[in-house]
């Protein structure tokens, strides 16, 4: 476990938290996905003010994971369940489960889709009506991921995720999660969109601009952000992703 200072109005809280004699709420799994695109920008979303957590904050396209994330087995290129499971340090089912929340999220946040027909091809533009009838299907939880990928004919691309942190939510959140970020290069054809829902904004900007605090986010966005940025380049930071320890929980504490 990795400790990380919070800032000093999140510190407060969580020493108010631990005086008060707070009982934290479980950590609920949960996959980030911070989409990169030359010349070396970072895509962020702005959370609608109503939203029950991190509202008004930017952040990267991510949430939780759908119990059907684990139940059941889509189509699957790249590195294998079992991979991902001894990668992140967890049971084979709960990675795979982590790895399809995350190329899900991903969809239904930014219309994005890590998916292709075969190992070797990712699905070209997703922007179209029945792309997006299926997308909201998936946001209402309509649809099965699985389920999804099977109608279409694709597999999901497992290879073009690359993981990189987890962080848990301090323990005076009164939600929190346990939160596996990943990298991922935005697929040659494919276009973010602003599909609104949970955002009411979204930008791509350099991650030295974003992180210098014209953006209010908060600290696990903001840190990796300064990664990114000291890592100086796209492919700079994919080759330094191999020697870091993504299962290492960091967990920001006052």
């Amino acid at each position: 476990m990795v400790e990380y200072k919070l800032p000093p109005e999140l510190a407060e809280m969580a020493r108010r938290f631990e005086r008060e004699g707070g009982v934290p709420v479980p950590a609920r799994l949960a996959s980030t996905v911070v989409l990169l695109r030359e010349p070396f920008e970072a895509y962020l979303l702005r959370r609608v003010a109503t939203m029950a957590f991190a509202a008004s904050m930017y952040v990267f396209p991510g949430g939780g994971v759908d119990p059907r994330d684990a139940g059941v087995l889509p189509g699957w290129a790249g590195p294998a369940p079992a991979e991902w499971a001894a990668r992140l340090r967890l049971e084979e089912s709960v990675a795979r489960s982590v790895v399809c929340a995350a190329v899900r999220e991903v969809f239904e946040e930014s219309g994005v889709l890590l998916a292709g027909p075969d190992a070797d091809s990712v699905v070209g533009d997703v922007s179209g009506p029945d792309w997006e009838e299926a997308r909201l299907a998936l946001i209402a939880r309509d649809l099965g991921f699985a389920e999804f990928l099977s109608r279409n004919g694709l597999v999901l691309r497992s290879d073009l995720l690359v993981p990189w942190s987890r962080w848990i939510t301090p323990e005076f959140e009164p939600r929190r999660f346990d939160t596996y970020f990943f990298l991922a290069l935005l697929p040659k054809g494919q276009l973010t969109r602003d599909v609104g829902g949970e955002a009411d904004a979204t930008e791509w900007c350099s991650p030295a601009e974003a992180a210098d605090g014209r953006y209010t986010m908060l600290p696990p966005t903001r840190h990796t952000l300064l990664e990114l940025a000291e890592a100086g380049g796209i492919d700079a930071a994919l080759a330094a992703a191999p020697d870091r320890d993504p299962a290492d929980a960091i967990r920001p504490t006052a």
